[in-house]
């Protein structure tokens, strides 16, 4: 996990897990993709990654002394384990009900008729899971991944934004050429599949902040 692969890998699970869960920009993506096409998601995506790229260089810029102290780095480890167990675990108890194409764009009026890149901006800041999420498991891995200086750093971006990419290139994918080979059993499935690795990362997590504590 403390190797360039093991970040990028990392960062890419977490963040696909996150991705995957229906919320904003998932209802953006598939209320735009059937009248603008497949670039809907990764238009999406892209302003989505140019707010976590700003939010990721403020924190190094703004906080590089503050999130230097063992104090902050053990919170923080502990709070983003602590979401990462509660988060997995609800991925499981869920996932047997979750449909993939059952949301409902009106939902989301303010932003389906938006240019795609903007939409990806404000789906983002209107989310407040979006603020939690950096606000403990963003900001643990951040942690984590500056110990392997700017090159982890690096790769724990472009993990993170490879997920979004992945998971809703494939969204626009489906919704522009037809739902036939993805199905709802198939997302459950996969979603089952990431509460397991969120547990996992959950006991890292805790792990790494329980070790700060007896350092």
């Amino acid at each position: 996990m403390d190797s360039l692969a093991g970040i990028f890998i990392g960062s890419f699970i977490i963040g696909l897990s996150g991705a995957m869960m229906p919320g904003p920009m998932f209802v953006v993506v598939v209320g735009q993709t059937p009248k603008k096409g497949f670039w809907t998601g990764p238009l999406v995506v892209l302003g989505h990654g140019a707010l976590e790229s700003l939010l990721v260089g403020a924190v190094i810029l703004g906080l590089a002394e503050f999130i230097k102290s063992s104090t902050v780095i053990t919170t923080v480890a502990l709070a983003g384990g602590a979401v990462l167990l509660y988060m997995g675990a609800d991925m499981l108890r869920s996932a047997g009900g979750l449909t993939l194409f059952g949301q409902n764009p009106s939902s989301a009026n303010s932003a389906v008729n938006v240019h795609p890149f903007w939409a990806g901006i404000l789906t983002s800041l209107a989310n407040p899971y979006w603020t939690i999420w950096w606000a403990t498991i963003g900001l643990g891995y951040l942690l984590i991944a500056r110990e392997s200086g700017p090159a982890g750093l690096a790769a724990f971006l472009t993990g993170h934004l490879m997920s979004d990419l992945a998971w809703f290139s494939v969204v626009s994918s489906v919704i522009a050429g037809g739902k036939h080979w993805l199905t709802d059993g198939i997302y459950r499935g996969i979603i089952r599949v990431c509460g397991v690795i969120l547990l996992f990362f959950a006991v890292y997590f805790g792990w790494h902040g329980l070790a700060g504590i007896t350092v």
